[in-house]
């Protein structure tokens, strides 16, 4: 995997449980997203705060993170693990360019207050294996996953 020599753009989302489903803000207040689950009775997408033009890389940020959450629920449901009532999943998607060529980077941090942090890591590296938009950047783009636990 090349690495990413100049960041030329980054989207980045906040993404967090709530009674009416995921919800993922941008970092500047505009992408405001209710997303649900396939088969969910929950309110169908709502773009709430979306910028006419978003960065590609924002959107992609949100449905990933909306993925990874998602993931994060039925891994610690399996276990048996209460997650904390503000989890929340941090996405940033960088573009960038080594040369004339370009490449894409993200940084994925789970924020789970409260529980230990060697559960909560284990929690996120579970919940990568599974989520299919870890699955497909795996091997084809450089991820760090982070985890906070305070």
């Amino acid at each position: 995997m090349s690495k990413i020599e100049k960041v030329l753009a980054t989207g980045k989302t906040h993404t967090t449980l709530s009674s009416a489903g995921i919800t993922s803000r941008g970092h500047n207040g505009t992408l405001d997203i209710e997303l649900s689950s396939p088969g969910s009775a929950q309110p169908a997408h709502v773009f709430a705060a979306t910028q006419p033009h978003p960065k590609a890389e924002q959107l992609f940020a949100g449905a990933w993170s909306a993925c990874y959450t998602a993931a994060v629920g039925l891994v610690a449901a399996e276990r048996n693990i209460a997650l904390p009532a503000d989890l929340a999943v941090d996405i940033e998607v960088d573009l960038g360019q080594t040369g004339p060529a370009y490449f894409l980077q993200a940084r994925l941090t789970l924020r789970v207050p409260g529980l230990a942090h060697d559960v909560a890591t284990e929690l996120a590296h579970i919940a990568d294996s599974i989520c299919p938009y870890s699955k497909a950047t795996r091997g084809n783009i450089d991820v760090a996953i982070n985890v906070q636990t305070a």
